[in-house]
């Protein structure tokens, strides 16, 4: 899923093509991605694009008139843009707006379809995206530290509640984790003042150094690779990788279509966290410690 840098550079390459420019047209290719139906589509057609925001993880798109286009990608949708001429055809396609000069596309892969499109009317139609996550780049320790320990949650759990923090999913809290040095599984409440403070480093750290990562990627073009797994990464989607802080291979929790990833001699202190499908599995023989696989 696009999280806070993916969106952010999604943003700036959204402002340098459609900023000041009218939509068209405005096409549903897949009914399904359309989830409402006042105001029409169709009345973002003849408009101009005088706004771009983030809202967590939505996309907003504000048109002349104070009508806005709100997009979650969720976990496979991405943005692409195709010069005039240039069509994205089949299945992958499921919106398009076309430009003076090129199309904005919102595609998915996959069959789950559960990318969403959103026509609004006012800023009060905005409200209900408004999901009151903590902007963390902006925020200072004692902001963070309150919304932190505000419910007694699992740190992994916690990042990503788009209530409590606005942005970050399931690869940026990897990472973060890592960079902390913090079990995904210790609770919120139990954390010191200073192993709060070590969290927030490693959040403006992370999110900043990926941000821009991913703004060189792009240049002057339209981020065309997106994804939630890069070789970069430190832990995210590196199971059985070298940890690049210690070498020890990387471990993994699984559940539902999510894995949390981490080292367990930065993390964990060489304790092996249960995974609820294998260590129920082997129970007894589920081993306890990174030693005992080794």
């Amino acid at each position: 899923m696009p999280e806070l840098p993916d969106v952010l550079v999604y943003l700036e390459r959204l402002s340098a093509y459609t900023l000041g420019k009218p939509i068209e047209r405005a096409e549903v290719l897949n009914p399904f991605v359309l989830r409402t139906v006042t105001p029409p589509l169709k009345e973002a057609e003849g408009r101009r694009v005088i706004s771009l925001r983030r809202m967590g993880k939505r996309l907003v798109m504000g048109l002349e008139g104070e009508r806005f286009i709100v997009i979650h990608l969720m976990i496979a949708g991405r943005l692409r843009w195709r010069p005039p001429g240039k069509t994205i055809g089949g299945k992958l396609a499921l919106a398009r707006f076309t430009f003076p000069d090129g199309a904005l596309y919102l595609t998915e892969a996959g069959t789950k379809r559960r990318a969403m499109l959103h026509v609004v009317a006012g800023e009060e139609g905005l409200a209900q995206f408004e999901r009151g996550g903590l902007e963390v780049m902006d925020a200072d320790l004692n902001a963070f530290a309150e919304r932190l320990r505000s419910e007694s949650h699992t740190l992994k759990r916690a990042l990503t509640d788009p209530r409590l923090f606005s942005g970050i999913g399931n690869a940026y809290s990897d990472e973060i984790l890592h960079r902390a040095r913090l079990s995904p599984l210790r609770l919120t409440r139990k954390l010191t003042d200073g192993q709060i403070a070590t969290m927030l480093d490693a959040v403006k750290a992370t999110l900043a150094e990926w941000t821009e990562r991913l703004r060189a990627e792009a240049g002057a073009g339209f981020p065309e690779k997106v994804t939630a797994f890069h070789a970069e990464m430190a832990v995210h989607g590196r199971f059985g990788m070298p940890c690049p802080v210690c070498g020890t291979a990387v471990q993994r929790i699984r559940y539902a279509d999510n894995e949390t990833n981490y080292c367990p001699r930065c993390q964990t202190g060489g304790r092996l966290l249960a995974d609820r499908a294998m260590s129920r599995l082997l129970k007894e023989d589920w081993p306890r410690s990174i030693d005992e696989i080794e």
